[in-house]
């Protein structure tokens, strides 16, 4: 019998093997590999990934050579899974639940978590591997050899082993594809105008480049009461979208010419 158990067989005190896709090369395709998850140790939980969203911050790290992540490794960062199993000293989530892994840290104790100036965990700094130990819970299914965890998710697989900290559980009945939204991009869109601007009621605002990021800055600065929230991106979709979800006003720059933002702003 195999080390490790088929996804139908598995049981909380043991390797899972399932399918993911795996980074062996920086810049080269994505490979689908059978790949061993084990078990969560202490303050872990494994999820099983139900929906997973890719982020420009994946590609530019797949790109990369000669830095994190190393290879071979796992990518992703935004998704939404529900809890398979967890490990010891975990009371935050319990299996079954809903939840989405994030890539940063929230010890909950350090100065850094209990003040309202920063979001950056000095009790648990991101490193390569697990916070805690720096280890892996991945390995390839064929020959044990390790891969690499990507930012303390690695959401590119069937499953996953995050650590507690870097988990936030979700209501039921939350979409999943949009859910795994949450985890960055939307989280740092709405944190952006909700807490770093702490844009104010009945003001102005400009969000230039109505991506995913730019388009939840739009919704944060909705949600803080801005009056005017002005989306300028030179793709003329962005328009209709930008409208459904805060804009009141659009820009595109190469429409603009010779006439003012205030012109241009009430086409």
């Amino acid at each position: 019998m195999p080390a490790g158990k088929t996804m139908e067989q598995n049981t909380a005190t043991e390797p899972i093997r399932c399918k993911a896709a795996v980074c062996k090369v920086a810049g080269q395709p994505l490979e689908m590999e059978e790949v061993e998850v084990a078990p969560p140790r202490a303050h872990e939980v494994r999820i099983r990934i139900l929906c997973t969203s890719l982020c420009h911050t994946d590609v530019t790290f797949w790109r990369m050579k000669g830095f994190p992540p190393r290879h071979p490794s796992i990518l992703g960062h935004e998704a939404a899974g529900v809890v398979e199993s967890v490990g010891d000293h975990v009371h935050e989530v319990a299996v079954g639940d809903t939840v989405v892994p994030v890539f940063l840290a929230q010890c909950g104790d350090c100065p850094d978590c209990l003040s309202d100036r920063s979001n950056i965990c000095s009790g648990l700094p991101a490193r390569p591997g697990m916070p805690r130990d720096g280890t892996t819970r991945f390995s390839f299914a064929a020959t044990g050899e390790p891969i690499h965890n990507f930012i303390g998710v690695s959401s590119f697989t069937e499953y996953t082993v995050v650590d507690v900290a870097h988990v936030v559980r979700l209501e039921p009945g939350v979409p999943p594809e949009k859910a795994c939204l949450l985890s960055c991009g939307v989280s740092t869109g709405i944190g952006a105008a909700w807490k770093v601007a702490a844009v104010e009621r009945g003001s102005s605002v400009a969000v230039f480049g109505l991506g995913a990021v730019g388009l939840a800055v739009a919704q944060g600065c909705r949600m803080r009461g801005a009056k005017r929230i002005i989306g300028v991106d030179m793709n003329p979709e962005k328009r209709d979208i930008g409208k459904r979800l805060g804009i009141t006003d659009f820009i595109n720059p190469d429409d603009i010419g010779e006439r003012t933002v205030s012109e241009s702003s009430r086409r």
